[in-house]
C-alpha cells in the first residue's frame, strides 16, 4: 500500500507501511506463534484487503471555524487533515471527503487543545455494508447543539441513518464522554455480518474491519457447530457477535454479559430480529438473554457447556481465570487482541489445552493482531 501522508511524514500511525502485505502477515504469525508456544495447530491466517478496510473514522477536529481539519493533531497540537486516508472503506471515504464542508456550513468551532477554546472535538463515523452511516459529533458542551442541523446534515450526507451528539466536557485525551443524545428517529446502525445483522447503538463497540470480523465469527461458529453446546456463556459479549452467530448453529441458549449498557441494548435488538428470522425459517427453540455486568468478576455458571470470552487488551485476569479453572466447561473459545495477555491467561488455565488457533489480520499496516483459540479441558473439574 502506498500512502502520501506516511511518505510526507505527517502521519506515522501505520507502523508497517511500506512492508509487503504478505510479509506483514508472516511477521504477525511468527510473533503470535512464539508467544503461545509450540505444539499448537494453527489454521491459515485469515486476511482481507490491505487497504480500504476500515469501517470507522475517528477524526480529531482541528483548524478554525469555516476551515476545519479532520484527522489528527501534530506535535504542536495543530490539526492535520487526513480525509484522504487510504484505510477507509470506499463508501466511508466518500462520506469523510464531504465532512469538512459540512462542518464549515454548520459553523461549528473546532476545539483548540492548546488554548482550551472551541467546541467540536471529534467526529466519529461508522459505515455499514449497506452503505449507511452513523455520524457522532463530540462536543465540549451542549451550547452548540442548535447548530447540529439534521436537515443540512442529511442534505450533505444522505447516507446518515443515525446522527448523535456526545458530550465530552473534560480537557482529557479521551475520545468521548458518557452523555449521548440521538437526534434521528433511527437509533441503531444495522451491520450485516455473514447472515446476522448486528444493530449498533452510538456507544456500542464493533470491530473495525467488517470483512475480517465476519471471518472471525464464522470460524467460531464452525467450532460451535461441532461442539453443539446446550448453553453458551458469552462474556465481554459486546453487541453479541459471537453469541448471535452461535444461535441456531449448535447452541440452544446464549447468555451474554457486557459492561456497556448500550452494547447490551444493541444485542437485545439484534437477538429479537434474529429470533424472528429463525422462526420464519422454521428454526424453533434457540433463545438468548443479555445482561449488563462486569465479565471479569463474574462467577462462572457451571451449567454452561461452552464459554466464549472476547476481552479488551488487558485480558480476562486472575479472578475469571480462577473461576474457569475451577468450574469451567469442557471447552472455551478465547478471542484476543493482545497475544501477550492471552498467553498470560492461558498459563493461568492449566486445566485447558489449546486444540486449534487462528490469526485474523484485523489491522493491516500495523503490528496489532487478533488471535482466537479453541480450548479443551484436559483435566476434569475437581
Amino acid at each position: 500500500m502506498q500512502c502520501g501522508y506516511f511518505d510526507a511524514g505527517v502521519c506515522r500511525s501505520c507502523t508497517h507501511m511500506g512492508v509487503e502485505y504478505a510479509d506483514q502477515v508472516a511477521r504477525k504469525q511468527t510473533f503470535v506463534t512464539a508467544a503461545l508456544g509450540r505444539g499448537i495447530e494453527w489454521g491459515a491466517p485469515f486476511t482481507g484487503r490491505e487497504d480500504g478496510f476500515r469501517n470507522k473514522a475517528k477524526l480529531v477536529v482541528g483548524g478554525r471555524r469555516g476551515e476545519p481539519t479532520l484527522g489528527i493533531l501534530d506535535a504542536g497540537r495543530r490539526g492535520i487533515d487526513l480525509t484522504g486516508c487510504g484505510l477507509y472503506e470506499p463508501g466511508l471515504a466518500h462520506v469523510v471527503h464531504r465532512l469538512p464542508r459540512l462542518i464549515a456550513e454548520l459553523q461549528l468551532t473546532p476545539y483548540d487543545v492548546a488554548s482550551r477554546n472551541g467546541e467540536l472535538k471529534h467526529l466519529l463515523v461508522t459505515h455499514s455494508p449497506d452503505g449507511e452511516v452513523m455520524v457522532r459529533f463530540v462536543l465540549r458542551s451542549p451550547g452548540q447543539l442548535p447548530r447540529i442541523d439534521l436537515d443540512r446534515i442529511r442534505s450533505r450526507i444522505p447516507e446518515a441513518r443515525v446522527v448523535s451528539v456526545n458530550l465530552q466536557p473534560e480537557h482529557k485525551a479521551i475520545l468521548e464522554g458518557e452523555q449521548e443524545q440521538i437526534l434521528t428517529t433511527e437509533e441503531t446502525l444495522p451491520m450485516r455480518v455473514n447472515d446476522v445483522t448486528l444493530h449498533l447503538r452510538p456507544q456500542s463497540f464493533f470491530q473495525t474491519n467488517t470483512f475480517v470480523a465476519a471471518g472471525l465469527y464464522a470460524r467460531a461458529r464452525t467450532w460451535i457447530e461441532k461442539l453443539r453446546p446446550g448453553t453458551v456463556l458469552d462474556l465481554y459479549c459486546g453487541v453479541g457477535g459471537f453469541g448471535l452467530h452461535a444461535l441456531g448453529h449448535g447452541a440452544r441458549h446464549v447468555v451474554g454479559l457486557e459492561s456497556s449498557a448500550e452494547a447490551i441494548r444493541s444485542a437485545e435488538r439484534s437477538a429479537a430480529d434474529l429470533a424472528s428470522a429463525l422462526a420464519g425459517e422454521g428454526v424453533a427453540g434457540p433463545t438468548s438473554e443479555w445482561h449488563t455486568g462486569d465479565a471479569t468478576r463474574t462467577l462462572v455458571d457451571p451449567t454452561a457447556d461452552l464459554v466464549v470470552v472476547n476481552p479488551p487488551r488487558r485480558g480476562i485476569g486472575p479472578q475469571l481465570c480462577a473461576g474457569l479453572e475451577a468450574n469451567g466447561p469442557s471447552h472455551l473459545i478465547y478471542s484476543s487482541c493482545n497475544v501477550t495477555t492471552l498467553a498470560r491467561d492461558l498459563a493461568a488455565l492449566p486445566a485447558y489445552a489449546v486444540i486449534e488457533a487462528g490469526l485474523f489480520d484485523m489491522f493491516p499496516q500495523t503490528e496489532h493482531h487478533e488471535v482466537m483459540v479453541l480450548l479443551e479441558r484436559a483435566r476434569p473439574v475437581s
